[in-house]
């Protein structure tokens, strides 16, 4: 209990954006409990009205609340995110593990691949894959995972094949340690901080890929409650009707603010703890 009250107190920002966090995922969790009104509820006589103490947000084009569908929107958005981010890390972390220790063929494979898949737009490979696959957020997050891994695989790599130059693993090969040893003892403990500080602030960046595929038509459908959809939805309706688009642009950059922070965050944190820990072997 004191180590947890020290550490807030030397690292008071990103306490505060984990308590943060901690709020957006519990809207998330109670968005039943929290909306006002269903957000699925169609009502042509509430249709287009402006925020009032009603409805806070306003309403929408079939006199849906606004507010209710951005906080079940936080469900939708969140949850892929948070899924599509641990695909991409454990997919290009394993495949950057296998190319960096094993090399040879196996390296061979793995970054010609990659090589092949960063060779396109992103983005643009992912609408592509999204439009083939058909329009959904399932689909979406597939599209996205299968051009956002070799990041994590590159990445992975990288250290890999650093850490693999070090006396200790040389001296481990020596005695005779089983490669999963190797790998579990030696490599993952020294690659996994900085894959998970790039898995932190790629959060953020998710929530964006996949709204921008839901606003482009190839993530979520209507009725589903997603922010870059309601943006799709409330963009013909800028000018007389800018709450459409306002209040789901502000959770979308709340959330993604907030991500990034924490990543940027722990990144100092980390390293200042790596610093430490190799001056005091030195």
């Amino acid at each position: 209990m004191k180590n947890i009250k020290t550490f807030i107190k030397k690292n008071k920002l990103f306490s505060a954006l984990i308590v943060m966090a901690i709020i957006i995922a519990l809207v998330a969790i109670f968005a039943p409990a929290l909306a006002p009104y269903s957000p699925y509820d169609a009502e042509l006589s509430n249709a287009f009205q402006a925020p009032s103490s009603e409805h806070l947000f306003g309403t929408d084009k079939l006199g849906r609340d606004v507010l209710s569908r951005v906080i079940y929107g936080t469900r939708i958005s969140l949850s892929a995110s948070l899924i599509l981010v641990v695909l991409i890390f454990l997919i290009g972390t394993i495949a950057g593990i296998l190319a960096g220790y094993f090399g040879g063929i196996v390296n061979a494979v793995i970054m010609r691949i990659s090589d092949m898949m960063i060779s396109f737009p992103g983005m643009v490979l992912a609408i592509a894959m999204a439009g083939i696959m058909g329009a959904s957020v399932k689909n979406a997050v597939i599209a996205i995972m299968l051009v956002s891994w070799t990041k994590y695989a590159r990445l992975a790599r990288s250290l890999v094949l650093k850490i693999c130059e070090e006396d200790y693993i040389h001296a481990a090969r020596v005695t005779g340690c089983k490669t999963i040893t190797i790998i579990t003892k030696y490599l993952l403990p020294n690659i996994l901080p900085t894959l998970v500080i790039t898995a932190t602030t790629d959060i953020g960046t998710m929530i964006l890929e996949l709204a921008g595929l839901s606003f482009l038509g190839f993530g979520a459908q209507s009725p589903a409650t997603e922010w870059g959809l309601m943006l799709n939805e409330g963009r013909a309706y800028l000018l007389n009707c800018p709450w459409l688009m306002v209040f789901p642009g502000l959770a979308i950059c709340i959330v993604v603010i907030v991500f990034n922070l924490i990543g940027d965050n722990l990144r100092d944190i980390l390293d200042v703890r790596q610093e430490t820990s190799e001056t005091k072997v030195s």
